[in-house]
């Protein structure tokens, strides 16, 4: 793999240079002996000379020492030959994305997928992108981020999604050669569900890309990410637990005062039942709701003739279906039918407690 500070050769021209900047999976940036940048794709060169083995020394015995570029050399290195570039009001304001992007949109099933870093940002990122094993953390991929640019981290095929379970990206934003304010280091971890990358819907329309990808959030507007995607049981039994403590304040159930009215509603969408679904998929969200539904029948269970209208939406059906399951299994007794259609359109069933 070809690396910054590698001698490369241009095997369909004269020259070469040094390898002065990694622009993407496809392309490089070598400077020539005369100090100039030129755009070249990787097949296109040779390596002649890694930058592992360019600097060497001898010890006190005569053996060659091989020295290895520091991270510090790394930096340097890639700054001296970072070019200028505009500013903007709005970069002023780190904000970072990960993105993933399938090679084949078309046939996800057999697609390979790209990885690319997103620094919409006046600064430079120094960063280190990471993923979880057994045994602990693996850098993925280490180095300078250019400001307002997309850098390509890596290419990985489906086989390899498990090992991207869980990933973290830590930087540090600086500026070169000018003041800049001081930004906190940053680390956020991500919890990737392999899955996603099998469905098309997941990968989304978006502002930096011409196809469609999935964007993981790093920072935005100087805030670091809060992930709540880690999708563990105790995890959702407290967010329930959570729910069901605030939800006399959110969503009230009173029995004295329901019972003067013949009807109540009960708003099942998720913003109205809990504050935030972030790192929730579709079945915690429709856990939550159930939650909410049984909790209404068992608390007027007894109250015989009571009409409960639950307010549900129309969406695809899935929450309805589930609702209409659940009073076929546990309140067999109980009527129900759609409810007003000039109220509630399609998105509302009334029960009856019988």
């Amino acid at each position: 793999m070809v690396k910054v500070g590698d001698k490369v050769r241009f095997l369909n021209a004269v020259g070469g240079g040094v390898v002065s900047k990694i622009i993407n999976k496809e392309m490089i940036s070598v400077q020539d002996e005369d100090g100039f940048d030129v755009p070249v794709l990787i097949k296109e060169c040779v390596i002649v000379e890694t930058a592992k083995t360019q600097a060497s020394t001898y010890n006190s015995a005569g053996k060659m020492v091989v020295e290895t570029p520091t991270i510090s050399d790394r930096v340097e290195e890639e700054l001296k030959n970072a070019t200028d570039y505009a500013e903007t009001k709005e970069g002023e304001q780190l904000t970072v994305y990960l993105a993933y992007l399938a090679q084949n949109i078309k046939s996800l099933q057999q697609s390979d997928y790209d990885c690319y870093l997103l620094n919409d940002s006046n600064y430079f990122l120094f960063i280190n992108y990471m993923s979880k094993t057994d045994t602990g953390w693996v850098s993925r991929y280490s180095g300078i981020v250019e400001p307002n640019t997309k850098m390509f981290l890596e290419e990985f095929g489906k086989t390899q999604l498990n090992d991207l379970e869980r990933i973290c990206l830590q930087m540090v934003a600086f500026k070169a050669g000018k003041s800049f304010d001081m930004k906190n280091p940053i680390s956020v971890e991500h919890k990737i569900d392999p899955v996603k990358f099998f469905k098309l819907h997941s990968f989304r329309e978006n502002e930096y890309f011409d196809d469609p990808a999935i964007l993981y959030p790093i920072v935005r507007k100087d805030i670091p990410e809060k992930v709540f995607e880690i999708h563990a049981p105790d995890i959702e039994k407290a967010i329930r637990e959570k729910m069901r403590e605030d939800r006399l304040v959110k969503s009230p159930i009173q029995k004295k005062e329901m019972k003067q009215s013949d009807l109540i509603e009960v708003d099942l969408h998720i913003e109205e039942l809990i504050d935030s679904t972030l790192g929730m998929d579709n079945a915690a969200i429709l856990e939550v709701q159930m939650d909410k539904f049984n909790e209404v029948m068992q608390a007027y269970q007894k109250d015989k003739g009571k009409k409960i209208v639950f307010i549900h939406g129309k969406g695809e059906g899935v929450l309805r279906k589930s609702i209409l399951d659940e009073l076929k299994r546990k309140y067999k007794t109980c009527t129900w039918q759609d409810a007003s259609f000039r109220e509630y359109g399609f998105g509302a069933t009334m029960v009856i407690v019988r």
